[in-house]
């Protein structure tokens, strides 16, 4: 059995590609008793800005669901002539902005303007083949993937980009190479894109759950609400109230993530962001952390003990 042929597990009647259940290294030790498949676009203001509330889901009743990403980017839209392309462009530095301002996760739109990103094709590539080595590590390198982006303005698009992403996380950059341009990962994104139609997904983020009973259909949600609407769909597909994690101690959250906005510590802590500021630079004075303004609000990265 190929590399190919071990990690690439296709179930043609839902249109899903991707590791096999007994091939990935993050399998579970136990089945959860939801699913939740996220839609996803590398170049969605509105999936990036959705982060604080993932990370609160996740961290509050993460034990109760697994998480699978599928793109659900119009690869096809990217097909267009350059000067139709340069007035969209325009239009995307004003989405971006204007995201950023209304959900206090920053996007910066000169990105668009700068160092605009010619396709979502390739970075969509760069997730199924990220997935290869494994969902969780994955699901890191999109985050740095985005934060390259929306915080740091660079071009997603640009392969070199990719690697130095893949490298930072602890992928393996030989195999990561060689699976962005493989018949595998290319298989697997088509993949992603027949589930998304067939579920009919028509934007991002869009969020479908499901529970552990093969003859109830998934619950979709497309959009972006207040956390409440998340839980009660939780409790709704559980059948029960569900009940959540002790919260993480917040330099165990920023240990754990590295790197994240006052946004979403606020939203985790369930703060005023300008309380989660005040103890964030408690750690900045005791050298744990280091303050990073961008142009919309501010990120922190954890800097050890």
């Amino acid at each position: 059995m190929t590399k190919e042929d071990k990690q690439l597990h296709c179930d043609d009647e839902l249109g899903i590609c991707g590791l096999s259940p007994e091939d990935s290294l993050t399998h579970p030790r136990y089945k959860k008793k939801l699913e939740l498949y996220i839609f996803t676009d590398p170049l969605c203001p509105e999936c990036w800005a959705f982060e604080p509330t993932l990370k609160k889901l996740v961290l509050e009743y993460g034990h109760y669901f697994s998480m699978r990403f599928f793109v659900a980017a119009d690869l096809e839209a990217w097909n267009k002539g350059e000067a139709r392309q340069n007035k969209e462009q325009k239009n995307l530095a004003e989405l971006y902005e204007a995201t950023a301002s209304r959900t206090g996760m920053s996007c910066d739109g000169d990105v668009w303007l700068e160092n605009p990103v010619a396709s979502a094709y390739l970075p969509s590539l760069a997730m199924k083949a990220a997935e290869m080595q494994g969902r969780q590590l994955a699901g890191v390198f999109f985050r740095r993937l985005r934060e390259m982006l929306f915080v740091h303005k660079k071009n997603i698009a640009n392969e070199e980009v990719l690697v130095a992403c893949a490298e930072t996380v602890g992928l393996d950059i030989h195999e990561f190479k060689k699976d962005i341009h493989s018949h595998c990962t290319a298989k697997a994104l088509q993949c992603d894109i027949k589930t998304s139609k067939e579920m009919e997904v028509e934007s991002a983020p869009t969020f479908v759950f499901f529970n552990d009973c093969v003859e109830d259909g998934g619950l979709k949600i497309s959009g972006v609400y207040p956390y409440e609407v998340y839980v009660d769909i939780l409790k709704e597909m559980l059948g029960e109230v569900p009940q959540p994690s002790a919260k993480l101690p917040l330099e165990n959250f920023l240990r754990k993530y590295e790197f994240v906005a006052t946004k979403e510590v606020a939203v985790v802590y369930d703060l005023a962001e300008r309380d989660a500021e005040a103890q964030l630079k408690k750690l900045v004075l005791q050298r744990k952390l280091k303050r990073i303004p961008v142009k919309y609000g501010t990120f922190w990265r954890y800097i050890g003990e």
